[in-house]
């Protein structure tokens, strides 16, 4: 496990549950927050860059990496309320909340239940913005596929990665950063308890359809945050599409577009990845919480539905 200087590993309880984070860098404060079967491992390749500008906290998320992994709550709501939990401790009032993929997901929810604590959005291949998702994820939804999981994550399995890479080939992922962090995600889940928080995970958020939960009905409260949208162009998990749609939803954000990564672009690009937060955090101002304007906003958001509906 690569670490750099400026970022160091960490161990906290929280609720009598071990959370682990890494922490370093100094300047204003990124909270990273990865996607489903990942960890704060995830963000390895930007780390060094970011803790050069920044000051950078990414937590493991209940369920996942060095963390525990009690029976519990895996909603975006829970994750949103871990991610406060950890910012109190650590004494931190406010922060940008970058959210990869499940983390964008409970990074916009943090965002809707803690507006006081959100200075801006980060939001890289995020899940919540559509229904469209890949086939694997759906599958994992499905009925008795904590029984099919065991085989899949079975070690011989794991260990032929030629095998593993036809397969997910077929699939539609690449050879590249999709394919080893799949593979990641896929060793991961060869524990139980891991097994277990992937599946409460996944149905909290998808169905066999696809992602059954959707902020897009609520992007118009991004009004008050200045939020960046990152996407690959070649993502086959989460389609490049949902971010142009999110941003058109979404007053004053904008999407940057990488168009040879796929759903990792801060690994595919991360020099890229880098520049565009740092020049997205040096040019805009962290929100000013207004909690009349964000009632305003939601009146008459609610006016315009009614209206919509007689019509």
């Amino acid at each position: 496990m690569a670490l750099t200087e400026q970022v160091q590993p960490a161990e906290i309880r929280l609720h009598g549950h071990r959370v682990s984070y890494r922490i370093g860098g100094s300047g204003p404060l990124l909270v990273l927050v990865h996607g489903i079967t990942s960890s704060s491992q995830n963000w390895e390749p930007v780390l060094p860059l970011l803790a050069e500008r920044f000051t950078v906290v990414a937590p493991d998320l209940l369920g996942h990496g060095a963390s525990a992994k009690p029976q519990g709550d895996y909603s975006l709501g829970a994750y949103a309320c871990l991610v406060r939990d950890l910012l109190l401790a650590l004494g931190h009032e406010r922060a940008t909340i970058v959210g990869h993929s499940l983390g964008g997901g409970a990074a916009m929810q943090f965002s809707y239940q803690f507006p006081e604590r959100v200075e801006r959005l980060v939001l890289v291949s995020s899940g919540g913005l559509g229904q469209d998702v890949h086939p694997l994820l759906r599958a994992a939804a499905l009925p008795a596929s904590e029984f099919v999981l065991p085989l899949i994550t079975a070690r011989p399995l794991r260990d032929a990665g030629a095998a593993v890479g036809h397969l997910l080939g077929r699939v539609g992922l690449t050879v590249g950063s999709d394919l080893g962090e799949m593979a990641r995600g896929l060793a991961s889940l060869a524990d139980l308890s891991a097994r277990q928080a992937f599946v409460h995970t996944v149905r909290a958020v998808i169905d066999p359809t696809g992602q059954r939960v959707d902020a897009t009905d609520r992007l118009y409260l991004a009004e008050t945050v200045p939020t960046l949208l990152i996407w690959g162009g070649r993502d086959r998990i989460i389609p490049a599409a949902h971010g142009a749609h999110a941003q058109a939803l979404m007053p004053g954000s904008r999407l940057e577009v990488f168009d040879q990564a796929g759903h990792f672009p801060h690994h595919d690009e991360p020099v890229r990845f880098f520049a565009a937060v740092r020049d997205f955090m040096e040019t805009t101002e962290p929100a000013a919480v207004d909690l009349e304007r964000i009632r305003e906003l939601v009146l008459e958001h609610g006016r315009i539905a009614e209206i919509t509906a007689a019509a």
